[in-house]
């Protein structure tokens, strides 16, 4: 995972790791420090995981697979002849770990290594003959290779490459390049994958094999190189600027994970989870094509000064082909607290009976000014300390219900998250807390009284995660509001960071669970009521990371009911229905939602032939196309003449942004219509 964001977000896949800069050596091996941080990992994951973990002959075979899956996850390189001859490892990578004995580790690295290196010189000398495809046969691309079996043959491997080799062309043909600059744009990706895999040296290696160990037993573990180590310390002083984007890997592409509230890339509104990034350039100069590179070496040229700008080759998330690719532009710069602060607004909603007032405050983060906490000032700022001041003027204009908005937040200050739930509960437990011996650790709000006890409602997506979750659980635990929105990210696991003799490792510690019994991990909180949502779950969150930790209970705890909302929900469900069966962009979301997952089942391969993928691409567009002029002509919209990235034409808010926010101040006032607590409190 990129760690252009902080420790709290969820942590991204590690699939992918392929290429890595570094010192020039002919044949790496491993060093003794290496050796003994292979011991120390080891040590740290049998006694010090989360999980019951056996380091034995069925988790060796695991991490062998795994291992594969780090080098060649597309099985684009190796043979089944070289997997053969390195077949011993399924039952002694646990072995090699606690004797640190890597050599057979480094020496699968290097057949790996062989294989790159002759394929990219492959392509340059394909490059070199010239390229003279016709693009007019039936042949077809197969996109993902992961469960394919092994090559038995370099010819059999030649017949792929001549396919990807073609499609790569065909792609920046039908996208508007000439050939010579086709040709210019693939020679410079081929070469700059070819002088990464020369560069190799064996504190890459070793990495690469970490990242293997670490992520067969859960996505969210890693292992930190000394280098690593000190470049994430800069960040954690946020003194390193970027554009506040959490980036991952999704097989030869670089895709965004999430964006960091009130970040660069936030703020310009030009990137959107799920996005891939093809190519980075700076303000002057060429695009560096960054197809096939390393995630760490993509993050490097993202980052840069204060005021700079960079710019992004982006495939967006809903583009039905690669080609549709669109350049942005985002100035470099760091995230302050401001940026990051809570903040209030009224939404008036008119009804039969007259005019309405809902508040809704918009919760990016759960952040506390931790020096000036340290400090002792009394005025220090924190996200329960900002709502608390929203919450107070917003009672003073008079609302009738407040919605708490916690979309895209990705947690932080667990502190923050259990001293929020204080304010809307009159004490009680908040989060259980269990570590690896078992134990449980409870919190909670030791505070008498509330500062709101009207209608709430927490809105959330699949980008709510960690201490997002926690509070979104136990206000629902509670019965004190309606959670709306949909599914939660399920980041239920704690991490923390430990030094090694060489390097550190993030190692999973504990988890999280509700005050119910419920863990929030892989299956996050299911709202009361659902929304639809362009953010796929295949794609983004917990569920879509491999080997992440699987959801139980624990024993709940004694707490009260504020409210029974869940008596009144099918009465809200019917009219929510009827609201949204009407309004135009819910309808877009719901059926656009269900085109994407319908398109994304089926492109499996791509066409090799100009005219059938060209024909392609235009059918798909044109679904969309029609999806988003049913939208516009029943908003009163100019319509569109071709399909283009909406974000192109959204002025403000994207219909998602205005549309859930609006549904869910009408499900909140009805809430408060239904309840007789309510309805009596209004009367008086």
């Amino acid at each position: 995972m990129s760690l252009l964001a902080h420790l709290a977000r969820p942590a991204a896949a590690l699939v992918g790791l392929l290429l890595v800069a570094g010192v020039a050596l002919a044949q790496p091996q491993p060093t003794d420090a290496q050796r003994q941080a292979a011991v120390e990992v080891a040590e740290s994951l049998r006694y010090g995981h989360y999980a019951d973990i056996s380091l034995d002959d069925a988790w060796s075979h695991q991490a062998f697979e795994r291992y594969l899956s780090v080098l060649d996850g597309q099985r684009a390189f190796l043979l089944a002849g070289d997997v053969d001859d390195f077949r011993h490892l399924e039952a002694r990578i646990d072995d090699a770990l606690f004797d640190g004995d890597l050599n057979d580790i480094y020496a699968l690295y290097h057949r790996y290594h062989e294989r790159a290196e002759s394929r990219f010189e492959w392509l340059l000398e394909r490059l070199d003959e010239g390229l003279n495809f016709t693009y007019d046969s039936d042949m077809r691309l197969e996109l993902e290779r992961a469960e394919t079996p092994w090559a038995e043959s370099i010819e059999e491997l030649d017949e792929l490459w001549s396919k990807r080799l073609k499609n790569a062309a065909l792609t920046l043909a039908i996208s508007g390049q000439d050939d010579d600059q086709v040709e210019t744009n693939l020679r410079q990706r081929y070469e700059g994958q070819l002088s990464r895999v020369r560069q190799t040296n064996e504190e890459d290696i070793f990495g690469l094999f970490m990242a293997a160990v670490t992520s067969s037993i859960d996505p969210h573990s890693g292992y930190l190189s000394p280098r690593q180590g000190e470049s994430f310390d800069i960040q954690m002083r946020l003194s390193l600027e970027g554009i506040g984007a959490m980036l991952q890997s999704d097989g030869e592409y670089v895709k965004v994970a999430s964006l960091v509230p009130g970040g660069p890339a936030d703020r310009a509104g030009v990137l959107e989870p799920a996005d891939r990034i093809i190519a980075v350039g700076q303000e002057e100069g060429e695009m560096v094509n960054v197809v096939g590179m390393r995630l760490d070496n993509v993050v490097d040229l993202i980052r840069g000064p204060k005021g700079s700008v960079v710019r992004l080759d982006v495939v967006p998330a809903q583009a039905v082909d690669m080609t549709r690719s669109r350049v942005v532009e985002i100035t470099r710069d760091t995230v302050n607290l401001e940026d990051q602060a809570a903040q209030g607004k009224v939404i008036e909603i008119e009804r039969d009976d007259g005019m309405h007032r809902i508040g809704v405050i918009k919760i990016p983060t759960f952040y506390v000014d931790f020096d000036a906490w340290q400090a002792g000032e009394e005025d220090f700022r924190s996200t329960t300390r900002d709502v608390a001041r929203e919450v107070e003027r917003l009672k003073e204009e008079g609302v009738e219900g407040i919605v708490l908005d916690l979309r895209n937040n990705g947690g932080g200050a667990l502190q923050e998250a259990n001293s929020l739930i204080g304010l809307f509960i009159d004490r009680g437990p908040t989060v259980q807390v269990r570590d690896a011996r078992g134990r449980i650790s409870l919190y909670g709000d030791t505070e008498a009284g509330t500062l709101y006890d009207g209608p709430l409602g927490v809105l959330v997506n699949r980008l709510s995660a960690s201490a997002s979750e926690i509070f979104a659980g136990a206000i629902q635990d509670y019965g004190r509001g309606l959670v709306l929105g949909t599914p939660t990210f399920g980041k239920g696991t704690v991490q923390t960071l430990n030094d090694l003799s060489h390097g550190q490792i993030k190692l999973t510690r504990a988890k999280f669970y509700r005050i119910s019994g419920d863990s929030t991990q892989h299956r996050g909180v299911e709202p009361d009521i659902i929304f639809p949502s362009l953010i796929d779950p295949e794609l983004i969150g917990e569920s879509s990371l491999d080997n992440a930790l699987d959801w139980d209970t624990v024993r709940s705890v004694q707490y009260r009911h504020y409210g029974e909302p869940w008596r009144h929900l099918e009465a809200i469900k019917d009219r929510h229905r009827t609201r949204a069966a009407e309004h135009p962009n819910f309808r877009y979301l719901t059926e656009q939602a269900e085109l994407n997952r319908r398109l994304r089942e089926q492109t499996v391969s791509v066409s090799l032939n100009r005219e059938q993928r060209q024909r392609e691409v235009e059918e798909q567009e044109a679904e969309q196309l029609a999806l988003e002029n049913t939208r516009r002509q029943a908003l009163g919209l100019d319509l569109l003449e071709e399909w283009i990235d909406a974000r192109d034409e959204e002025s403000d808010e994207e219909p998602v942004e205005q549309v859930q926010v609006q549904e869910a101040a009408h499900i909140l006032l009805d809430y408060a219509l239904l309840d007789p607590g309510y309805r009596y409190a209004q009367r008086n």
